[in-house]
């Protein structure tokens, strides 16, 4: 019987893209694609997928996914295409524990991770970027715990791979926008989660490296919102109060929604917006032309590569073969958003 690791070596490629050419998943190059399918063909290849499952579940895999989403709409696009992969790979005998937080609390996130650590085979985390958790991250890898970050990296991490955007180009592409779109002699104030996520302080970086270089540019403030709509209104309002110049608004990550509310309270509809997320709240800011642009971070690919990436190792022995998969940042105005 012909095996897939003897359709990878005659394609040349990794038994990991032959699986996703042969069972429909994920991105492969249409040459590669072609290539494998054809070999398949001339070598009348027969896939076994009860043969596959049973061993599969011989293995007995079980998934941690542990992701700060209470609150934070964006999140659920990121975990519907990973409860569907995971309904579907059941059949394989892989099980998921699912596990939620609010904010960024070290002490939780460590708790949780510890909870999880002696029940699963691999765990997808979006980990706030503190010693305490990168070393217990460290450690699940050490004792052989598949881990794949999702959503935001961490520093000095042995993690698996990450999942996600380009936080830096990100930022890049708010400042480029904020400067074609806004009028000369920007005077920003900024909104992020949380200082302990590398993420948002990377697309701050990338932001600064933009609009620093521009002349005018004043920074009015930067906040911290952990990702709470209530608190983003609040801090709003109190830098609009304070600096009543500010012509700008970039939300780093949530909240964009509760920082349009006080902006429309403050009868600021002078201000321009760029934020991140196409969630329904900020589509409605949009609509009302109180949010002028967002950046798109393909939550959904997110979710379902974290979840493919997972199942080809535990039930198929493929290690990625990227260290990261980055999806795309994409420009959304009201014209090409969609709900």
């Amino acid at each position: 019987m012909v095996t897939i690791k003897q359709i990878a070596e005659l394609c040349g490629v990794s038994r990991g893209t032959v699986d996703r050419v042969l069972n429909n998943r994920g991105n492969v190059k249409p040459e590669k694609r072609q290539l494998v399918l054809e070999t398949a063909k001339k070598l009348n290849y027969q896939p076994n997928p009860a043969g596959k499952a049973l061993a599969a579940r011989k293995k007995n895999p079980v998934v941690g996914v542990l992701i700060a989403s209470e609150g934070v709409p964006f999140f659920d696009d990121v975990l519907l295409p990973m409860r569907k992969a995971a309904l579907k790979y059941e059949n394989y005998g892989m099980k998921v524990l699912w596990r939620s937080m609010r904010g960024f609390n070290v002490e939780e996130q460590c708790s949780i991770i510890d909870e999880l650590a002696s029940e699963v085979n691999a765990l997808i985390i979006n980990p706030v970027n503190e010693p305490r958790v990168i070393e217990k991250l460290n450690d699940l890898v050490a004792r052989g715990i598949f881990v794949v970050t999702i959503n935001n990296d961490v520093d000095s991490c042995r993690r698996h791979c990450y999942v996600g955007t380009d936080y830096l180009q990100g930022g890049r592409t708010a400042g480029a926008l904020l400067k074609m779109i806004a009028p000369p002699g920007i005077h920003a104030g900024v909104l992020m989660g949380s200082q302990s996520m590398q993420g948002h302080r990377q697309r701050l970086q990338g932001f600064l490296e933009v609009l620093e270089k521009t002349e005018g540019f004043q920074l009015m403030g930067v906040h911290e919102n952990e990702d709470d709509d209530m608190i983003s209104y609040e801090k709003t309002r109190q830098l609009l109060e304070e600096h009543p110049d500010t012509n700008a608004l970039f939300i780093i990550s949530s909240g964009a929604y509760g920082a349009a509310r006080a902006v429309m309270a403050k009868n600021r509809r002078d201000i321009v917006m760029v934020v991140f997320d196409t969630i329904p709240s900020t589509i409605r800011m949009m609509r009302d032309h109180i949010i002028q642009a967002a950046i798109y971070q393909h939550p959904r690919q997110q979710g379902r590569r974290a979840m493919q990436v997972v199942f080809d190792y535990l039930v198929n022995g493929f290690r990625p073969d990227q260290k990261k998969y980055l999806m795309r940042n994409e420009i959304r105005i009201l014209e090409n958003v969609e709900e």
